[in-house]
């Protein structure tokens, strides 16, 4: 098994797709992500705005761009997603600073541009490196491959959260230069641009991975009239209600999609929440990229463990496990323990990582190759939806627990403390509902 393990890891797409996943994904401006925003000269509602249309271009076309892979070729789509990372980062390279009205606009384009290359990769990237496994009759060993892929992105995480944070951070930086003796100075503009510099080359460098990438397919052609596009689109969305109606006909990818956002969209929700929750349980801001760091490191040991879970238990077991920790994590976040109400978010984390390891491996297996990236897509489509949907429900909440508290006498720096404790407090309960729901679900499709 460890040959044939080592055999799969070893093919040119796999490594490629590896390669791909942490270049893509492990950015240096990440623990500076609002700030960077907010320094550029964007307000908060300019920031919300920008947050809401990054959700809605990935939603938009998150399925589309998985049928359009299944249609034109997944290679083809992943080296789009790479050239739009390049743009968007190039896009803020050259942002001014200040409050110049172009700031915005440019900013709204590198979120649009942004979701489209998520959408893009969503998918099509892990259909082109399943597939690959398939042709060489290696599928059995793709768990070892999503094992190495997510350790090898935790380790890069790790290193683009402590990177990056320093890079941000002027004063240290020419501090460390006058300790090394070098005879440099950082101002804090260009340190402003650093982690965007860093990863516009982390973005070139996965163009180049993903041209080397080879089709398992038969591609359409490279060059096609405008008949032929409209074509292509039209096969693309037929495809995305073909795989919807399977999915929705077929018990288990739906329910593995349906238990797989269960998890996903109250752990992004929490993880969205997480430095204000630091902040309540006392923890110091220097302290938050530290954490982060080190909870990214989750990722090199959570993949063996989701592969026990995978070859030893059944789906229904590992879908408590699941559920057991991401309710222990809600639970003890809503006590806001000083100091040791991190341990809880532990839990959050490791649900999250499991979640992402089992879907994957799941759907795969249950996906024929003529659907795998549509049916990718789906899950992603499913997933921002739902995320988008507890996203409002928050707000809704936090407005009418506000409402509620209009006429308490109470400065407002406490009132926004005690407005997200309560809030956070529902999350336990709201998690418990939705998880018997879904087991009610799967009960009557069993049925049916």
């Amino acid at each position: 098994m460890k040959e044939r393990d080592a055999q799969a890891k070893s093919l040119p797409n796999v490594r490629r797709f590896i390669a791909f996943r942490v270049l893509f994904n492990a950015r240096f401006y990440y623990p500076v992500f609002t700030v960077l925003f907010l320094d550029f000269g964007l307000s908060l509602e300019q920031f919300a705005i920008l947050n809401a249309a990054w959700a809605a271009s990935i939603v938009l076309l998150e399925v589309p761009s998985g049928a359009l892979a299944d249609t034109i070729g997944r290679r083809n789509l992943v080296v789009i997603a790479s050239a739009l990372m390049v743009i968007e980062m190039l896009l803020l390279v050259f942002a001014p600073i200040g409050q110049s009205p172009w700031v915005f606009y440019l900013f709204l384009a590198n979120r649009l541009l942004s979701g489209a290359a998520e959408a893009a990769a969503s998918g099509a990237d892990e259909a082109l490196a399943y597939d690959s496994l398939k042709e060489k009759g290696l599928e059995d060993s793709w768990d070892a491959v999503l094992e190495t892929q997510m350790r090898a992105q935790s380790v890069a995480f790790f290193i683009a959260m402590t990177v990056g944070a320093v890079m941000y951070d002027s004063t240290n930086l020419n501090r460390a230069f006058s300790f090394l003796g070098l005879d440099l100075v950082v101002s804090d503009h260009l340190a402003m641009r650093l982690p965007i510099i860093g990863t516009l080359l982390l973005g070139l460098v996965a163009l180049y991975t993903t041209l080397g990438l080879k089709e398992t397919m038969n591609p359409a052609h490279s060059k096609v009239s405008f008949n032929e596009c409209r074509s292509i689109l039209r096969n693309s969305f037929r495809k995305t209600f073909q795989t919807g109606g399977w999915l929705l006909s077929t018990p288990a990818p739906f329910m593995i999609i349906l238990a797989g956002f269960l998890f996903d969209h109250i752990g992004r929700m929490i993880l969205t929440l997480n430095s204000e929750y630091y902040r309540q349980i006392d923890l110091p801001e220097a302290s938050f990229g530290i954490i982060g760091s080190a909870m990214s490191l989750l990722g090199f040991f959570m993949p063996k463990i989701g592969r026990y879970l995978v070859n030893h238990h059944s789906r229904a077991f590992n879908y408590c496990v699941i559920a057991t920790l991401s309710f222990i994590g809600l639970l003890g976040m809503s006590r806001f323990i000083p100091y040791w109400g991190i341990g809880p978010v532990v839990f959050i984390y490791a649900a999250m990582f499991l979640t992402g390891f089992c879907v994957s491996n799941y759907l795969n297996k249950e996906t024929d190759s003529e659907h795998r990236a549509t049916a990718l897509s789906f899950k992603g489509l499913s997933f921002n939806l739902a995320y988008g949907t507890v996203g409002i429900a928050y707000s809704i909440l936090i407005a009418r627990l506000r409402i509620a508290h209009s006429g308490d006498a109470i400065e407002e720096a406490a009132l926004e403390s005690q407005l997200f404790r309560e809030a956070l407090s529902y999350f336990p309960g709201y998690f418990a509902i939705a998880f018997f729901l879904v087991l009610a679900i799967g009960w009557i499709r069993r049925k049916v």
